[in-house]
């Protein structure tokens, strides 16, 4: 009887992407909303944006020319952006994603308030 080996998809593969390097300078492009360029030429076109393990936020992005899959890891909010939201919501205010500034409001997951463009988690509800 032969084993069969547990199948493990191939780098690049919309189920095994890419990591991008978390480099300030490709974060901060992606924070004003710029385009990324592929590490493979071209551009990467983003796919969707997750919630990760621990408040990080995890973006799918795709290259326009190998069509090869990438992730980039949002870091974590910092205690500074998560006491900045608490404030905001013990006044009151409109939250906003510190990171994309007043233009992007964070949304409700479950109990967590989240950025829908990067994922990071900022602060929890109740």
């Amino acid at each position: 009887m032969e084993r069969k080996s547990p199948s493990v998809a191939a780098a690049g593969s919309p189920g095994n992407p890419i990591p991008l390097p978390k480099e300030k300078k490709v974060l901060q492009t992606y924070y004003r909303g710029g385009r990324l360029a592929s590490p493979l030429g071209g551009q990467l076109d983003l796919l969707g944006v997750r919630e990760g393990e621990g408040g990080i936020g995890r973006v799918l992005l795709e290259c326009n020319v190998s069509s090869l899959r990438f992730v980039l890891t949002i870091p974590k909010a910092t205690r500074t952006e998560k006491a900045k939201v608490k404030e905001a919501i013990d006044a009151g205010e409109d939250l906003t994603c510190p990171r994309h500034g007043g233009y992007q409001r964070l949304s409700k997951s479950g109990k967590n308030w989240v950025c829908s463009l990067c994922g990071v988690v900022y602060g929890k509800s109740g």
